[in-house]
């Protein structure tokens, strides 16, 4: 199936945030090759999350599929089409860092400072700890007139499933007939082979 995304059209049925997002992850992050730092301090936060974490590179591959996201990378217009996301901080973009995103009670929208009365106050703050997956969905489908998202999109802390089976381990354990395996073979009607 072909689908348009905000890089063009794809050949696969979804955008890699919407899988995570529907399957409840709990980390989701974009990072693109021409920004190296951001993709290491991505990488690094991917690494440090307590569960899975997806990571989505958008990467340029001179053999195959040369200048793909140049309508998003292309030093002219990065400013204008990339939106970097710091957790706690105002999301704006632009080279003068004078647009933003606002939400008008169903959507996102971009929005310059200053003009129709927007001020500072107006553009959303980029929360990537929120349970609610809404925004972080809309931020991670963002195209057209809107910037493509770019750093870490969602962080949600919950228990791990590693967590929860160490932890019911634990507790069957300490009020479990059984401790080991042997008590398990040992109980009930036993018998010898001789």
């Amino acid at each position: 199936m072909t689908k348009t995304s905000p890089f063009g059209t794809i050949d696969y049925p979804f955008i890699p945030g919407e899988l995570v997002m529907g399957a409840q992850g709990t980390f989701y992050a974009r990072a693109i090759d021409c920004i190296p730092q951001l993709t290491t301090d991505i990488m690094t936060r991917a690494a440090q999350h307590d569960g899975t974490s997806v990571v989505e590179v958008l990467q340029n591959c001179v053999i195959f599929n040369d200048k793909a996201h140049a309508a998003i990378t292309d030093k002219a217009v990065r400013d204008d089409r990339i939106i970097v996301l710091e957790h706690g901080k105002p999301m704006l973009f632009g080279k003068d860092k004078n647009r933003g995103l606002r939400f008008n009670g169903r959507c996102l929208e971009a929005v310059t400072i200053g003009e129709n009365g927007v001020t500072l106050d107006d553009i959303m703050v980029h929360d990537e700890t929120t349970e609610d997956a809404g925004i972080h969905m809309m931020l991670a489908r963002m195209h057209g007139d809107l910037p493509v998202a770019i750093g870490v999109i969602r962080n949600v802390h919950k228990v791990s499933y590693t967590q929860l089976y160490e932890d019911q381990m634990e507790e069957q354990m300490a009020h479990g007939k059984y401790k080991c395996v042997d008590d398990l073979l040992n109980s009930g009607d036993t018998w010898e082979v001789e």
